[in-house]
């Protein structure tokens, strides 16, 4: 296949770029960003998408920053979060979590990995299109996201059905070593409460306690995990308690109410309902009684605006057959210089907005290791942030090249 542009030209220019990346990257990691608070990060990335060639740059009503190069028929998205996660305990740092350090040539801090390194890349790619004049005919939206790590997906739900800025396809940036994912288990998170009877603790006799009530669908939950679905590419389903709490008069009274929170990861074919089904069926979920529904997000953003929906998200597989996925793979085939990997994410990520729920063609390619996320120990490549940038910035040449060999195909002539 004939790349309609010159491949180590970009790829060169990317790398050429490899001192902007990581100082921009480091300036990202500087400015903390916690989901409900990424005001101030956005700030920064419109000016850094202004000052690296962006044709318009906007910040939308949610607090999403929107850039776009070009203002052609083909629509594409990039997303990468500017929310992170807290920093925990400090002192477990090797590197203060908001000074972007750099040594041995990665960046090191809070967001490094997750999502920071990402959102530099995909900034550079825009100056990288603009640069080499790959912006014929095409529209790229460079979405930069707010509240991923509370609400996966609430954001680009937003772009796509407020802003109405709908892609032909769609790139998640978030951490794949720069292998190319094309799908995710879904997730649900749920509540399972339990009801008592309240009564002085010196006579427990006298009461119910809904603690003790919870025990042993807690040990059920536990031993769900041996036998929930699976799929070959996405994996088995999971469920874990990640809260727990109850609700009493004082220490010296018997709880009336407990409650815990599951954090259940759906593989393909399942869902919130079919999993909250499951639930109802355990002998001690139904001998206690118990009550089980979905949490529901509905925290205003950094600009004031709520939006509310359950905390259910589905889960999503693009084919590997599929014309965006086999473009992803000779991209990065073309970036690294090798055929990549081809995988999926254990997390869960936005692609629940633009494939799970919106059908959009999705796969995601970005700088660093998942298994970093959240750490005290985030750190991203600047090696691998300036390939991302070069991924970024090709993939709809690409595209294209493949699309006229279909063209030729069906026409039944031989393409170049």
């Amino acid at each position: 296949m004939t790349i309609p542009f010159d491949g180590q030209r970009l790829v060169d220019r990317a790398r050429s770029h490899g001192v902007r990346v990581g100082a921009l990257c480091r300036m990202l990691v500087a400015v903390p960003s916690l989901s409900g608070h990424e005001g101030k990060i956005a700030e920064v990335v419109a000016h850094e998408m202004n000052r690296n060639l962006f044709d318009r740059v906007r910040i939308d009503a949610l607090g999403n920053v929107i850039g776009t190069v070009g203002c052609g028929r083909t629509k594409r998205l990039i997303d990468g979060h500017m929310d992170t996660v807290g920093v925990g305990d400090e002192a477990a740092w090797q590197h203060h979590p908001f000074k972007g350090k750099l040594e041995d040539g990665r960046v090191w801090g809070r967001g490094a990995c997750d999502q920071k390194g990402g959102l530099a890349s995909m900034i550079i790619a825009g100056r990288l299109i603009k640069e080499l004049g790959l912006d014929s005919g095409i529209t790229v939206w460079f979405v930069a996201s707010c509240q991923e790590e509370d609400c996966d997906g609430l954001a680009l739900r937003h772009v796509l059905e407020h802003e109405r800025l709908v892609p032909d396809y769609a790139v998640i940036t978030e951490p794949t070593g720069l292998a190319v994912h094309r799908g995710q288990r879904g997730r649900v998170e749920l509540s399972v409460v339990t009801k008592g009877r309240s009564c002085h603790a010196s006579t427990p006799e006298r009461g119910e306690n809904a603690v003790y009530s919870m025990m042993p669908i807690v040990r059920e939950i536990e031993a769900l995990n041996g036998r929930l679905g699976t799929d070959p590419f996405l994996g088995p389903g999971s469920v874990a308690v990640t809260r727990i709490e109850c609700r009493t008069p004082s220490n010296n009274a018997l709880p009336d109410e407990c409650t815990i929170v599951l954090d259940r990861r759906l593989t393909a074919g399942e869902t919130g309902a079919s999993a909250i089904a499951q639930l109802e069926s355990l002998p001690s979920f139904r001998a206690s009684r118990a009550t089980v529904a979905p949490l529901t997000f509905d925290a205003p953003s950094w600009k004031g605006l709520p939006l509310r929906q359950e905390k259910e998200f589905p889960s999503w597989v693009l084919p590997e057959d599929h014309r965006l996925t086999r473009a992803g793979v000779e991209t990065a085939r073309l970036v690294l210089g090798a055929p990549p990997r081809i995988d999926r994410w254990v997390a869960s990520t936005n692609g629940v907005a633009t494939m799970g729920r919106h059908q959009i063609p999705t796969i995601g390619f970005g700088p660093s290791d998942i298994a970093l996320a959240h750490t005290p120990e985030e750190r991203v490549a600047v090696d691998e942030m300036v390939k991302a940038a070069a991924f970024y910035a090709a993939l709809g040449p690409v595209l294209t090249a493949m699309d006229r060999v279909l063209e030729f195909l069906e026409k039944g002539e031989a393409p170049d």
